[in-house]
């Protein structure tokens, strides 16, 4: 097996968990798009005394992740099947048990719980939004598509073994990028 191509899969196949994890920043800090949906996922409710989420987790990034996420997916996989990438089958994904959509949005609320189930235990740990939660912001949503397409898709061990540490990696370096373009308001 080549592994460079088995890391090209990897990510070619994860890309739009990685484009619905970025989605709500983006749309909360660079648009005035969709302001009725701004509004707390907890309406501010508490659990013992603090937080469950916090107000930065909204309706509208929530439907961002989902819109973004999804989509990609159709996006890549039309790109995938006209040109015979064959990608898909170097990281054991079949493609045609279910739908693409069906699949990106798996993709996509995969990665709304990670990202929701660790903001629930960072406000446990009265940690504020932004701080830093290494490793655990940078791969939660990689932990919440695990939970949502495994069960599915029965992928190799070493998919995600792969995809964790590459999650890592890459998310320090867009979040980087981001933050001194003036995106995104955490380096992390």
């Amino acid at each position: 097996m080549d592994f460079f191509l088995y890391i090209v899969a990897c990510i070619y196949f994860f890309a739009p968990a990685y484009m619905a994890n970025a989605a709500p920043p983006l749309v909360a800090n660079q648009s005035k798009l969709f302001l009725s949906l701004a509004k707390p996922i907890d309406n501010n409710r508490k659990f013992f005394g603090k937080p469950i989420l916090g107000d930065h987790k909204t309706w509208r990034g929530l439907f961002a992740e989902l819109i973004v996420g999804t989509g990609y997916f159709q996006i890549l996989f039309l790109i995938h099947n006209f040109f015979s990438l064959n990608l898909y089958q170097v990281i054991g994904f079949d493609q045609y048990l279910l739908h693409p959509i069906i699949v990106g949005f798996l993709i996509s609320v995969g990665a709304i719980v990670g990202d929701l189930f660790f903001a629930f235990i960072k406000r446990r740990l009265n940690l504020k939004p932004g701080k830093p939660f290494i490793p655990f912001d940078q791969i939660n949503y990689c932990l919440g598509c695990f939970i949502f397409l495994q069960p599915i898709f029965n992928f190799n061990l070493l998919f995600w073994l792969v995809l964790l540490p590459l999650t890592f990696v890459i998310h320090i370096a867009f979040n980087r990028l981001g933050y001194n373009l003036g995106l995104h308001k955490a380096k992390w």
